[in-house]
């Protein structure tokens, strides 16, 4: 009979799904009781961060409930690469709502389940930047307003990817969109517009506001397991990268989301009650160029004349996060 070569891992690495690994080590993606709501056989781009982080958060949250959860879903690429008629890799009971009512819809199921008793079923909606921040974003403020018992989780790739890649309000200055062509003396998206919907949340005074990242999983996952400890309306903001319309490579997805937030450009931080409370320290700052350089929508911040000036106000954006939210340990 032939023998079954035995693999042996690193622990050293950013192996966190690895059973390997010490129980505490681990992410809940290497727990055997894992609901893995979010199945095998979706049709998600390869290295897709938004598959990747709903099904953390989404396991996570489940976890914390106790499998008594019920999620809304915004039109967009989370819904239509997971349930393409009449399939669904869901694993728990999921509505498609509209592109901007999903946090409505959701708030009409928690109404429900407060009626008649179920305080056990705890209620997601989740969406896209396009469904969050701009199509949805009076039904969400609505919401917020309201104190609804109800998870909101945004799956940030910062354009309309499903749609052919336009530009949405969580687009990053100076970005290649189909509808934000690199030409003109300022090429890319414009400055001085866009959205910063995890501060316009702290605004709304809600329980509980986060950002994470889909490069530091236990993050991530601590995040969701205490909005699912918190009653009122909760908001979380997960950066995806997107290999199709970020132009970089799939294998970078994670290189992409960890540079990201070690530049600055995305802080990690927690607010509760319009209060940042907490913050994740950067350990190795990098230079924005690093993160810029792999993605093609700023190839041309970077041809035979660099832009040096648009690129040294990126990094401004960077330092300001830093100062803003005290990103680098005190040394």
């Amino acid at each position: 009979m032939d023998k079954q070569p035995v693999k042996f891992y690193q622990t050293g690495t950013f192996t966190v799904g690895n059973r390997l690994l010490a129980p505490d080590e681990r992410s809940v993606q290497a727990n055997m009781t894992r609901t893995n709501s979010l199945n095998s056989g979706h049709r998600a781009c390869q290295g897709c961060g938004e598959a990747l982080g709903a099904r953390y958060a989404i396991d996570a949250a489940m976890r914390a409930a106790d499998k008594q959860v019920i999620a809304a879903n915004a039109t967009g690429c989370l819904e239509v690469f997971s349930t393409p008629y009449p399939e669904t890799s869901w694993q728990i009971p999921w509505i498609h709502s509209l592109f901007g009512n999903a946090s409505a819809v959701a708030t009409g199921v928690a109404a429900a389940m407060k009626v008649k008793g179920r305080k056990d079923v705890r209620v997601i909606a989740q969406g896209g930047d396009g469904g969050t921040t701009d199509i949805g974003f009076g039904c969400l403020s609505g919401m917020f307003e309201r104190n609804d018992d109800v998870l909101y989780i945004c799956y940030d790739n910062q354009a309309y990817m499903n749609t052919g890649v336009q530009r949405s309000s969580a687009t990053p200055p100076s970005a290649r969109t189909a509808t934000t062509m690199p030409v003109g003396p300022e090429p890319g998206a414009n400055w001085g517009q866009g959205k910063n919907v995890p501060q316009i949340a702290m605004a709304h005074g809600i329980p509980y506001v986060a950002t994470a990242s889909v490069a530091y999983l236990h993050d991530l996952e601590a995040k969701v397991e205490k909005a699912m400890s918190i009653r009122g309306a909760r908001y979380i903001h997960i950066l995806v990268p997107c290999p199709l319309g970020w132009g970089a490579a799939s294998h970078d997805t994670i290189r992409l989301a960890r540079l990201a937030v070690e530049t600055g450009l995305f802080p990690l931080y927690e607010a509760e009650h319009g209060e940042v409370v907490s913050s994740q320290k950067i350990r190795q700052r990098v230079p924005v160029e690093e993160y810029l350089k792999l993605q093609k929508r700023f190839a041309h911040l970077f041809g035979k004349q660099p832009a040096v000036d648009t690129i040294a106000r990126i990094q401004a954006m960077a330092d300001r996060n830093i100062r803003k939210f005290a990103l680098l340990e005190d040394r």
